[in-house]
């Protein structure tokens, strides 16, 4: 009823904000114009009046148009040094998903930790957690919300079937003792008064459906959180750090990123795992984690079916070795480019490498490597000319898998990002900001940081992850030291867990039907209080040497002079 209204609206927005545009050319300056675009952008953004990556090409149409930059230097922006890393790293996680290898790695590490409720909780969200950092989140929580499911199933029925052998024990010895004494009464002989405990018990497991399927979404978005390309607003700040201060010597990369972001991830999810558990089980010890006692009826039917999911995955591929040994060259290739403590093979195998090579080139060249390597093991047979069949299969990934299932959108949503701050920069938007801010310069920085988390996360519960930390990072990065703001509120981009709009995992687990808007709301607080106190703490003690935040960095200050 109302959809050609909102069109309407959508097109009359759209169309006056384009004469605006045209209107206002000749009359603003640079840094105007270039917030004009920004603010509008903004505004599309978090309405979403048209799809958030269409919004994303307009500095390719406007900023040209407003005289901010020319259409050459900002289309550069779309798929840039930072843009090529994510890609490369999207094709390894789409091979790592086309071949099941994540499914093996959750099914394995989950009958190693058991299936008592608190651990098998814990296993739920390492396993999440882990498979986020290398993985789209939202492909891992599609892949884990149906095991949980199966196994909280499992559990159900085998509880309904073990009762039910209780009740019919207990109306057999019933009727013995009415026989003994002839009172046998045919019409009440099933008629038997409502358990308390069973209404009891049913709260319970509805507890621990919802506990256990929140877990999922949440260790989702903690996990993404530890590695540079885990999730869009790491590779946001990445990319606006090029953008902003050219000259930062690579600060921020892959090592440097997963040496400060991992030991966060670490304490979040234990935090998280101890809200979940005093929330919605209880921390009763003796019953969630089993000291001393043998498996119930439920816990063995749980790992029956963790045992038969992985059965039917049968042994291990020539394709999942392959997958898996390319993965980890890649982490390996990551971490070793530019420690920091010594030399990597950067620098000791190329001539100015450490100039050249970025994380985008490993990530490129193991791409590379999975369209060629085959899926299948070579075959070395005589010639025989009745044979057609060829000496190597196909290859580990094919070119369609990878183009329905790459988010081609958050690349345009990123690219997007890259040009405002390009632009920010360039037209001294950057820099004017900068000197506004000058009074808050009396605060002190742990509490523009943590009043700017708190900001942040709550921003981003309305709009897009990426399009929250593409908004705030550039507009912050020049308030005090750039990665004092930057790196607390890259993290507070992905704290999404209020609302199940808030972010594709938690619509996942919200559809499967276990839990109320009001139940991911009350927990999602909590969690948004955990992740902003993590962070605070985070870049207050470790991210303190790690980055230098305690004096301002020669590289941001040649940056804003210009």
């Amino acid at each position: 009823m109302f959809g050609p209204v909102i069109r309407a609206t959508n097109l009359f927005l759209i169309f006056k904000n384009s004469f605006l545009c045209l209107n206002v050319s000749s009359i603003m300056l640079q840094e105007a114009k270039c917030a004009y675009i920004i603010i509008i952008m903004a505004v599309y953004w978090c309405t979403e009046v048209i799809p958030l990556a269409v919004t994303s090409l307009m500095p390719v149409v406007f900023f040209p148009l407003l005289g901010v930059q020319s259409s050459k230097s900002v289309c550069l922006q779309y798929l840039n040094d930072t843009n090529m890393l994510f890609v490369g790293g999207l094709i390894v996680a789409i091979s790592v998903e086309q071949w099941n290898l994540h499914k093996r790695i959750a099914l394995r590490v989950l009958l190693i930790l058991g299936v008592k409720p608190a651990l098998l909780m814990l296993g739920f969200m390492i396993v999440t957690a882990f498979l986020s950092m290398w993985i789209s989140n939202t492909a891992t929580t599609a892949m884990m919300v149906p095991i949980v499911q199966a196994v909280l199933d499992q559990m159900d029925n085998t509880e309904y079937d073990v009762t039910m052998m209780e009740q019919a024990t207990g109306q057999t010895n019933t009727v013995i003792e009415l026989e003994e004494k002839n009172l046998i009464c045919h019409d009440s002989l099933y008629d038997f008064p409502d358990d308390p405990r069973s209404s009891e018990e049913k709260k319970m497991r509805k507890r621990i459906c919802k506990g256990m399927t929140l877990c999922v979404c949440y260790a989702a978005s903690i996990g993404g959180t530890a590695t540079l390309t885990g999730t869009g607003p790491n590779m946001v700040l990445k990319g606006q750090m090029n953008q902003l201060y050219p000259n930062n010597n690579d600060i921020v990369n892959f090592a440097s990123w997963f040496g400060f972001a991992f030991p966060n991830m670490i304490l979040m999810l234990i935090l998280a795992w101890l809200w979940l558990q005093c929330s919605f089980m209880g921390l009763n010890f003796k019953k969630s984690w089993g000291c001393g006692t043998e498996r119930t009826a439920k816990e063995k039917a749980a790992y029956n079916v963790l045992k038969a999911e992985m059965k039917k995955l049968g042994p291990i591929s020539y394709a999942e070795f392959n997958v898996l040994l390319m993965f980890v060259l890649l982490v390996l290739l990551w971490f070793s480019r530019h420690p920091g403590f010594v030399k990597g093979w950067a620098t000791r195998l190329f001539p100015e490498g450490e100039k050249y090579i970025t994380d985008s080139a490993p990530a490129v060249f193991i791409a590379l490597l999975l369209f060629i390597l085959p899926a299948n093991k070579p075959k070395f047979i005589g010639w025989n000319p009745n044979i057609k069949k060829p000496f190597l299969s196909a290859p580990l990934l094919d070119w369609n898998v990878v183009q329905r299932k790459m988010p081609w959108s958050i690349v345009l949503l990123l690219g997007g990002g890259f040009a405002l701050a390009d632009a920010s920069a360039n037209s001294g938007l950057s820099a004017w900001l900068g000197h506004q801010m000058t009074p808050l310069g009396s605060i002190p920085p742990w509490a523009i940081a943590t009043v700017l988390s708190l900001i942040i996360a709550v921003f981003t519960e309305c709009t897009s992850n990426v399009a929250t930390a593409t908004l705030f990072l550039p507009v912050f990065s020049s308030m005090i030291h750039p990665l004092y703001v930057m790196l607390p509120g890259t993290l507070s981009a992905s704290f999404a867990f209020m609302l199940p709009v808030a972010t594709p995992p938690n619509a996942i687990v919200f559809s499967y039907g276990h839990i109320r808007v009001l139940d991911m709301v009350r927990s999602g607080i909590v969690m948004n209080i955990i992740g902003v106190f993590c962070v605070t703490l985070a870049i207050n003690t470790w991210g303190r040497p790690m980055f230098e935040l305690d004096t301002f960095p020669t590289w941001a200050n040649s940056t804003t002079n210009q």
